[in-house]
């Protein structure tokens, strides 16, 4: 922490608002408490929208925006559609899928980062759904931090269903789910209906379990949470993801931060983060 290279971190948010505003809100959080230079890679409409975000917010103008070409009708898309706010629920999952072919452009930014700054970056933040960053990662020489937006006991449920998918094969509607104490019962009308006809060989468990998995390979867990907020939740995650968590929320978007409620975000003033103390 005490070199005087600039740092720099890469964050790869999914593409829907309720990732990449937190997404934005983190990079706002670590720029603004340790200088560290922060890109988003995300794709041109997204882009757009955090570009718009950004410049109506001073906190977050030395944010940077690195475009990653992406062509919605090349994957069976309407056209210009990169969120999950401008597809019908039908159609998200080909969203997840063709989330994928954004490995080999990222995958060029790590390369050409590590190349002009003679060093990779200090980590990729990426979401949970970006689980193939993880490899990106380790090939170029940094590690992977997984970034779950939502909480951490919702997290835990989310991933748990969809590696294991425990309501499968049973006479009964309520279940235990692998990684929660024996406590914890399920109901199968808890899931959304995708969740409930999901059979590992769907294109929702197609997309979920390798990504999800990739993500467990990760050198530790950001939560959207704190610790006063979700002991049990976190402690339920740590165990199934057998790695570091570290609550850096709860996350607000920009407009809502001030000096006097951004105390409320992550860590206290001047305590540096864990995950970045560990890493530097």
């Amino acid at each position: 922490m005490g070199s005087s290279k600039e740092e720099h971190i890469v964050m790869l948010p999914f593409m829907a608002q309720g990732h990449l505003i937190p997404f934005l809100a983190l990079a706002n959080q670590i720029h603004g408490r340790y200088g560290f230079k922060i890109t988003i890679a995300t794709t041109p409409l997204n882009l757009r929208y955090l570009s718009t975000t950004i410049s109506k917010n001073s906190t977050s103008s030395q944010i940077h925006l690195f475009e990653l070409p992406f062509n919605s009708c090349d994957h069976g898309l309407p056209p210009n559609t990169e969120n999950t706010e401008a597809l019908p629920l039908s159609q998200v999952v080909n969203l997840f899928h063709a989330s994928a072919s954004l490995e080999l452009p990222f995958r060029g930014l790590i390369q050409d980062i590590s190349a002009r700054d003679g060093s990779p970056p200090l980590c990729i933040i990426s979401d949970v759904f970006m689980g193939w960053a993880t490899e990106v990662a380790k090939s170029c020489g940094t590690v992977n931090i997984t970034f779950t937006t939502g909480g951490a006991y919702g997290t835990a449920a989310y991933v748990s269903l969809w590696q294991h998918l425990p309501h499968r094969g049973r006479d009964k509607d309520e279940f235990k789910l692998p990684g929660f104490p024996d406590s914890c019962t399920f109901h199968i009308t808890q899931l959304h209906r995708f969740l409930r006809a999901a059979d590992g060989t769907d294109n929702w468990s197609r997309f979920f379990q390798p990504q999800i998995g990739h993500s467990l390979k990760s050198f530790g867990w950001l939560c959207n949470t704190a610790e006063e907020i979700e002991p049990f939740g976190l402690d339920v995650l740590r165990g199934y993801t057998k790695l570091p968590v570290w609550c850096i929320g709860p996350l607000l978007p920009p407009c809502m931060l001030s000096e006097k409620s951004s105390r409320v975000i992550g860590s206290t003033q001047g305590e540096s983060p864990e995950f970045l103390q560990r890493n530097a």
